[in-house]
């Protein structure tokens, strides 16, 4: 890579993450109760605006992106050669698009008669499977590792050849649509093939932010979406959407962090500060046909997120790395390490809960007590992390 960029752990990039993952899992939770402020719902696709919730994901895009240069050149400094790094990116790809696509079939069009079995028994299965697969082990013989690894990808292979779905049930395990984890998947691989293609460089990921919404505006052009031969244009449009977000953060981590040239803090800043800006102005220009809409991936949405995401950077790296104000985030950090376990547990306990034939109290679905409950399931979510890395599991893809 031709950047050089610093070799301290930035703790504010495990805040902003932790914050992110925090914030997912009260949305998530808030979702399914009547009666909140509009502002604490996603928008309609038809609709012009935007709230906090809308943000989230774009958030964790965003976070992918600042962690990449560091991830990458850590390796590369660890020994890894060329060959070795590309096996990584795409067992990683890989996983995040096998989670995504586990998790959305998880959700509806299943049939539980064809498959011979609860559904929530699925994914407790499919869960487990997965903590066997990507945990961290520390066993001193390595082979005892390789062999739960084993169980666990065995595990997947069964549970995809028993899922079945549709109302004969003749359906199977298919990309209904990519889920979360693999949206993340695919942008973080784009992005990667991009950032290691253009060696690094601040201008090519600036570049390559623009081509992604140019692919995005091709898409939805008429003379484009109508014609065969280019409807992968089309096609390619939410991903290229997503991948812009990645590149955005990548591009802030690059302006903050490499040292290839010699800058003042105060000038970095002012760097970042105008990069944000530029990303309001450009969202800004292009609303009036490109309206902002998180379900849509337009542009608008795109760029105010990515915008929203360099100022809370910016807050959060005065504030913890410079200041050294940090002793708040003993209880993010877990969660901020652990993403992917932090992601899934509240599934495990919506599949125990569902396979008990149990719910919560309908009182936690209604209004204020409703938002009070989805506060106290993030926190208790989030505490169980260190619980459970404790015990000796820990997620990594």
């Amino acid at each position: 890579m031709k950047n050089q960029l610093t070799t301290e752990r930035i703790l504010s990039i495990d805040a902003l993450r932790g914050i992110t993952i925090g914030v997912m899992i009260f949305v998530n939770e808030l979702a399914g109760v009547q009666g909140v402020p509009a502002w604490m719902k996603h928008m309609p696709a038809s609709a012009d605006a935007m709230t906090f919730v809308d943000a989230v994901f774009p958030a964790f895009l965003f976070i992918v992106g600042m962690s990449v240069p560091f991830a990458l050149n850590n390796r590369i400094a660890k020994g890894d050669n060329l060959l070795a790094l590309q096996g990584h990116i795409l067992f990683r790809t890989l996983g995040l698009i096998v989670l995504g696509v586990f998790m959305v079939n998880a959700e509806g069009g299943y049939n539980e008669a064809a498959m011979g079995m609860s559904i929530y028994l699925w994914e407790l299965l499919f869960y487990v499977a997965v903590i066997l697969v990507w945990n961290t082990y520390r066993f001193k013989q390595a082979i005892a590792g390789y062999i739960l690894r084993g169980i666990g990808v065995a595990g997947l292979i069964v549970l995809a050849s028993l899922y079945r779905g549709g109302e004969d049930g003749t359906g199977y395990l298919t990309p209904q649509w990519w889920g979360i984890l693999g949206l993340i998947g695919w942008a973080y691989f784009a992005s990667v093939t991009l950032y290691q293609l253009w060696q690094g460089r601040l201008a090519g990921m600036v570049a390559m932010s623009i081509l992604c919404t140019v692919i995005y505006i091709l898409g939805k052009t008429p003379a484009v979406a109508t014609l065969p031969a280019w409807h992968w244009i089309t096609a390619l449009g939410g991903h290229a959407a997503h991948t812009s977000i990645v590149l955005n953060g990548i591009i802030l981590a690059l302006l903050f962090f490499d040292r290839g040239t010699v800058k003042s803090e105060r000038r970095r800043f002012m760097e970042a500060a105008v990069f944000t800006l530029v990303l309001f102005v450009a969202g800004f220009a292009l609303r009036p046909v490109y309206e902002i809409s998180k379900i849509r991936a337009t542009p608008t949405w795109c760029m105010y997120s990515s915008a929203f995401c360099c100022i809370l950077f910016m807050v959060l790296y005065e504030l913890v790395d410079r200041r050294k104000v940090k002793g708040w985030l003993g209880f993010l950090m877990p969660a901020a390490a652990n993403p992917l376990l932090t992601y899934i547990v509240p599934f495990i306990i919506y599949a125990l809960l569902g396979l008990c034939h149990l719910a919560w109290p309908a009182l936690f679905h209604q209004g204020a007590y409703g938002i009070v409950w989805s506060v106290v399931f993030a926190v208790a979510v989030m505490a169980v992390v260190p619980v459970l890395n404790r015990v000796g599991i820990k997620l990594r893809l």
